[in-house]
């Protein structure tokens, strides 16, 4: 009876391997993996010389659609790990979870390591409700809108990835547009040199500039934007949902981008579409009176 196991590995300390994940690896026919080669170093350590094909971002829809059928017709049993931490959790998985499913083959869980619960289990905040967003968008003006969106989500915390390189740009970000909000920044998560820093986002922002090490180890944050300030974005976004659409339009914005734009803001979907269709009648009417003044010329 075919199987897909989501395996997860360690974010950094080995020694965090579970004895159930070594053994789903070893019994394993077939290891999928997001980069064959990390997974074989991992592998070495701990004697596993099951085979691996890769699972990525690039190939995981070419690889779904032929995998599960092979299980089916091999009688396999697969797992599914990623570099590190659990898979498909903004990481490589979920698409073949998926297709798997579909065609009825169970797909079971081996828990592990992942570096949002960790970070979160280290931040001191309230973490009764949380929402995860992966990587936030690297332009500032989208990053300032994803930003505001969340705070408006009612979702107090909020648990995002950074890049090492990117990091100090995203917490000025957050200070400059969500005042007030907390932030926890771990790096490096259960590895020898495993740091986390906490305070207000200014606060935080001025001890990775000191650091002159803080563009190195992936950063895990959880923000805490409930006592954080918006009215000043608040006010700069207050026009009505027709005059926020002219705005998108004279930024070179096309109508369904200007519409996404909204909802990005907070808008809800319907309202948004009502606008853009509102701005996209007066136009039409616009470019119908030009016309009819130019034949009246034309006479």
């Amino acid at each position: 009876m075919p199987r897909l196991y989501v395996v997860a590995t360690p974010i950094g300390n080995l020694s965090d391997m579970t004895p159930r994940a070594i053994e789903t690896l070893k019994n394993a026919d077939l290891i999928a993996a997001e980069d064959t080669r990390v997974t074989r170093a991992l592998l070495n350590h701990f004697g596993i010389d099951t085979p691996c094909i890769s699972n990525h971002q690039h190939n995981e829809e070419h690889r779904a659609a032929s995998l599960p059928q092979r299980m089916l017709e091999e009688d396999l049993t697969v797992a599914v790990v990623t570099d590190a931490g659990t898979p498909c959790i903004s990481d490589p998985g979920s698409v073949l979870v998926r297709e798997a499913a579909a065609l009825g083959i169970e797909v079971l869980a081996v828990p592990g390591p992942t570096a949002m619960a960790s970070a979160l289990s280290v931040s001191g905040f309230d973490t009764r409700e949380f929402a995860f967003y992966g990587f936030l968008p690297r332009q500032k003006k989208e990053l300032r809108e994803k930003l505001l969106s969340m705070k408006r989500s009612g979702v107090p915390i909020g648990v995002v990835h950074e890049s090492p390189h990117r990091v100090i740009e995203l917490v000025r970000t957050i200070a400059e547009t969500l005042p007030g909000c907390l932030v926890s920044a771990s790096c490096d998560l259960t590895k020898l040199y495993e740091k986390t820093i906490r305070g207000e986002a200014g606060e935080v922002l001025s001890m990775l500039e000191a650091n002159e090490k803080a563009e190195k180890g992936e950063y895990c944050l959880v923000l805490d934007m409930s006592a954080a300030e918006t009215e000043a974005q608040e006010a700069a976004s207050s026009a009505s949902l027709e005059a926020q659409i002219f705005e998108a339009l004279m930024e070179g914005c096309d109508l369904r981008e200007a519409g996404e734009r909204l909802i990005a803001r907070g808008a809800k979907r319907n309202d948004a579409y009502r606008a853009r269709t509102a701005v996209q009648r007066f136009l039409e009417d616009l470019m119908s009176d030009e016309d009819d003044g130019e034949e009246e010329d034309d006479e």
